[in-house]
């Protein structure tokens, strides 16, 4: 049972990380140059601007629903203030600053394919050598995954970890009446470990396992997770995964769809097929599409112009409960939590 004081918690914890976040982003956006780029037509979107206010309900409804979440016990609330993650908070600031120019630049110029050099070439798909978001070193370097928690919460104003909350939420009821021990989770596309370093902080004796291309990102996330003797992070890509067929009772995948090419996309939902039993969980994450959310969707046609997502147009459009029907998945429960969808599938 939550108490006035939980809530009350939560209420100046999560804000506190809004304000935190926004300031960024607002500064960010002084620091940089106008949106378009020299000489080019001014960007005009298709899609209405939304209602203010009906944006604003959304966004606080994302915390209702992390918060109710909380109080039915599916996951226990975050607990953002201490001294350790207050000075990790200046210091990513810092980084994420410094970082600023570099990724405006990279803005204007429309140079989103720097990773793609000489001594990674054959080692990596060619879809996942950009520079997504502009930022630096694309998913290849150490910095780029120290930077990331930051950048994403800068974009969403504090809201990225309550978003994948929500996700963790639909892990927990596809979890319901099962021993957290005898089951097996794979998170594919872990990236830092930040989304399953959630699941087991709710879940401390789940035996897990994160997927990662990126080698940086990889030893980043287990660093995050080495209080979790039973999980470990294996380098590997989504569309070949290195496990055997029918091992995995619960699979996540979060915010990463909208980052691959439509046939990369079919091969990695057969692979989750193969891989998750018969009866097994996939829960999936990632960005709203056009007309989820109509008052959204405005932003979500900026999102691909102003932040280098090559593959965010097809993504819009794309039919996942069809894509993963086609894989062998059911759709059992969808959720939006502001600029994110949550879908649960079952193994048919």
């Amino acid at each position: 049972m939550s108490t006035l004081a939980d809530r009350a918690r939560y209420t100046i914890e999560q804000g506190a990380r809004v304000a935190w976040y926004s300031a960024h982003y607002l500064a960010a956006r002084r620091m940089s140059q106008p949106f378009d780029r020299p000489g080019e037509p001014a960007f005009r979107p298709k899609a209405p601007a939304g209602d203010k206010k009906r944006i604003r309900d959304s966004f606080l409804d994302l915390f209702a629903q992390d918060r109710a979440n909380i109080e039915a016990g599916l996951y226990p609330a975050p607990r953002e203030f201490s001294l350790r993650r207050l000075v990790r908070a200046f210091d990513d600031s810092a980084r994420f600053f410094a970082d600023v120019p570099n990724v405006d630049a990279r803005r204007v110029a429309r140079a989103g394919v720097e990773v793609r050099r000489n001594d990674v070439a054959g080692r990596y798909p060619a879809y996942y050598l950009q520079n997504f978001h502009y930022q630096s070193g694309g998913w290849l370097t150490e910095e780029s995954a120290r930077l990331y928690d930051t950048q994403v919460e800068v974009l969403f104003a504090g809201a990225a970890d309550a978003m994948r909350r929500i996700a963790l939420g639909s892990v927990a009821r596809a979890m319901k009446g099962h021993d957290q021990r005898r089951m097996r989770l794979l998170d594919v596309a872990c990236g830092n470990g930040r989304f399953l370093a959630q699941v087991l902080t709710a879940f401390p004796k789940w035996p897990a396992t994160g997927l990662d291309l990126s080698p940086a990102y990889a030893e980043t996330a287990r660093a995050r997770l080495k209080g979790w003797t039973q999980a470990d992070v294996v380098v590997g890509a989504a569309e070949a995964q290195p496990f055997p067929d029918a091992g995995i009772d619960v699979a996540t995948c979060v915010y990463l769809f909208h980052e691959l090419p439509p046939r990369v996309r079919r091969d990695v939902a057969r692979e989750l097929a193969r891989v998750v039993k018969r009866g097994g969980a996939l829960v999936f994450a990632d960005s709203l599409q056009a007309g989820d959310s109509p008052d959204l969707d405005q932003m979500l046609e900026y999102f691909p112009v102003g932040f280098h997502e090559p593959f965010y147009g097809s993504y819009q459009t794309e039919d996942f409960a069809a894509l993963f029907g086609e894989a062998g998945f059911v759709l059992e429960e969808t959720r939006l939590a502001f600029l994110t969808k949550v879908m649960r599938f079952r193994r048919a």
